[in-house]
């Protein structure tokens, strides 16, 4: 019997929900429950074909727990590793390098030194930093807010310098980003599972959380919505990531990638409403199956984006605003004289991404 597991904290209405329909589905030798822990002994695995991870950003225990499993087989939903490396800059200079619009932003160090440093540990930063040519770039309004945060937590908007260095004189230890506003005529969140099911929902996300998933004034746009899908995929292919959420903003009929670093994102039955939650807790379930059938017992059962795959073979990103060609299979000699072809690697249309 294979068990998939969902690791959670304070969110009440998906975990049961989820649990609940994996059951229901009455797959042989498949079930589904709340993870239980009791011990963790180094390189002995938990008794877990898959466990969809919705807390461990938050409990440093669960994290190192995880990748103890991930270790010894255990498909873990997303990629603990990976997701320990991951933040926000780093995904806005991903997304440029495969062709994601995204809106101009700039690092900053943080305003306060952290613990157990001092000046010294800072003399390659020139002080102070070149701030006329970093408000240049970015432009007023702005948003400023940690390069690895999330729950909209310590963002800020300003709309001068003068109002700039009054937030940011209040950051404390956090490092962020100051990032260009983007004043979008419609605004979408987007569910990402398995780097495949995609559920794209309009969003407003100056109400009130409760009142962020617009149910009217659907957008008609069908050009639009295949280019945002196109750029999901994309994103979540690259990053590796088998749950997540990415947010556009779209100006002038284009979208930039807002936000696409939330491997836990919202699935309150509360916040994104029943039509949205009924799709998340049946495809969630449907491809955590699907990730149990294919689990190996003591193998690597973790999904590992496409910028690691490129990294670890030496491959150079591919963009997927660039013109995609499909290689034709071509006979080598060798192919001649033992009756078999090569067949070069073609490109996904939809992403641009190889395929084997």
């Amino acid at each position: 019997m294979k068990k998939i597991g969902i690791l959670f904290g304070k969110e009440n209405s998906f975990p049961q929900a989820f649990v609940d329909r994996v059951n229901s589905k009455n797959e042989k030798d498949i079930t589904a429950e709340f993870v239980k822990v009791d011990k963790v002994f180094q390189g002995e695995p938990l008794d877990y074909a898959v466990i969809i991870d919705r807390i461990s950003q938050d409990v440093p225990f669960y994290r190192s727990m995880l990748k103890n499993a991930a270790i010894c087989g255990t498909a873990v939903i997303n990629n603990p590793f990976w997701w320990s490396a991951d933040e926000k800059f780093f995904n806005n200079a991903l997304a440029l390098k495969i062709g994601v619009p995204v809106p101009k932003t700039v690092l900053l160090p943080s305003k306060e030194h952290p613990d157990d440093t001092s000046e010294e540990s800072f003399r390659n930063l020139s002080y102070p930093f070149n701030w006329p040519a970093i408000f240049k770039y970015v432009g007023f309004p702005a948003y400023m807010k940690p390069f690895d945060g999330g729950g909209w937590k310590e963002v800020y908007k300003m709309h001068s310098s003068e109002d700039f260095f009054n937030k940011y004189n209040g950051t404390k230890q956090y490092v962020m980003m100051l990032q260009e506003e983007i004043i979008f005529t419609e605004y979408f969140r987007c569910y990402c599972i398995g780097g495949k099911y995609v559920k794209i929902m309009q969003y407003e996300p100056r109400n009130p959380f409760h009142e962020r998933y617009v149910t009217e004034g659907a957008t008609t746009d069908q050009k639009l919505l295949n280019t945002i899908k196109k750029y999901v995929i994309a994103l979540n292919q690259y990053l590796g990531y088998d749950f997540n959420t990415v947010e556009f903003a779209v100006r002038d009929g284009i979208p930039y990638a807002i936000d696409f670093c939330n491997p836990a994102p919202d699935a309150d039955v509360n916040s994104v409403g029943a039509e949205n939650f009924e799709w998340v807790v049946e495809t969630a379930a449907t491809y955590a199956i699907e990730r149990a059938k294919k689990q190996k017992p003591g193998q690597d059962n973790l999904i590992w984006g496409e910028y690691v795959k490129s990294s670890s073979t030496g491959s150079p990103l591919v963009s997927i605003q660039a013109p995609v060609k499909t290689a034709k299979a071509k006979p080598s000699t060798k192919a001649k004289t033992t009756g078999k072809a090569k067949t070069e690697k073609t490109v996904d249309e939809n992403t641009g991404i190889k395929e084997a």
